[in-house]
């Protein structure tokens, strides 16, 4: 499954974005989808997941503000992130795998990945 990710850019803080992330070549029906960022310096971090069943998993830092939600007839995979903080700050990158259990969605290996889109929190 090939991937791209769109919607990031620049906002001030308490802002809000929605990330997209358009599948191609196989539904994305029986995948976990999920959203990683990393920022300049950083090591990739996960930030949320959707399972196939419709179960989410978070990073503590994003609960509550972000919200990861899927469109299997659209292929599609959203990010919402409301309230917006400098820290959120990074290249956003959106991952598939197939196989995943629900308990496992954090911490699954995703061995398909989308092309980054830069998100700027910043006045």
């Amino acid at each position: 499954v090939q991937l791209q990710a769109s919607g990031g850019g620049l906002v001030q803080p308490g802002g809000s974005l929605r990330l997209s992330c358009a599948a191609s070549g196989r539904s994305i029906r029986t995948y976990a989808m999920a959203w990683f960022r990393q920022a300049l310096g950083k090591e990739r971090e996960f930030v949320a997941a959707i399972h196939r069943s419709g179960g989410t998993a978070y990073v503590d830092m994003v609960k509550g503000r972000f919200t990861i939600s899927r469109n299997n007839g659209e292929n599609k995979v959203y990010l919402q992130m409301n309230s917006l903080k400098p820290e959120d700050t990074a290249v956003y990158y959106c991952a598939a795998q197939d196989g995943v259990i629900l308990s496992n969605l954090r911490h699954s290996g995703y061995n398909n990945w989308g092309q980054g889109t830069q998100v700027t929190v910043s006045s």
